[in-house]
């Protein structure tokens, strides 16, 4: 049973501005970390950025100080606010509600979210 629903993705310029949503039911919400990763058509699953219960946030290199992860207790629902975006930012976007360590154990993903960057 699918236990996320992302969305939020889009075609945008180089340079442009996105925001994820994964929304999730509030017994899971309120226990869990959030994970967003990323696909490649044709590559692995690359981690992006993970946020605790105590909202302490991670990010890949890649994408620090570009991406900023966010959870609203309110609406069950995390954020992945996605600024200057790059020509390599595009791919499908997953949120999984695990942390770091263990996101690539989860089984009920979701659809994810596409985001193309072209110009």
């Amino acid at each position: 049973e699918v236990q996320v629903v992302e969305s939020g993705g889009g075609l945008v310029q180089p340079g442009g501005s996105l925001r994820l949503s994964c929304k999730t039911p509030a017994f899971i919400f309120s226990v869990s970390g959030f994970t967003w990763v990323r696909q490649v058509p044709g590559k692995g699953l690359e981690w992006v950025s993970s946020i605790y219960i105590d909202r302490n946030t991670y990010y890949a290199d890649a994408v620090k100080g570009r991406l900023t992860i966010s959870r609203d207790n309110a609406k069950n629902t995390v954020y992945l606010q996605m600024n200057s975006l790059k020509l390599e930012d595009t791919a499908i976007y997953y949120c999984v509600p695990r942390g770091q360590s263990s996101w690539d154990t989860y089984t009920e993903w979701g659809q994810g979210t596409q985001v193309t960057v072209s110009s």
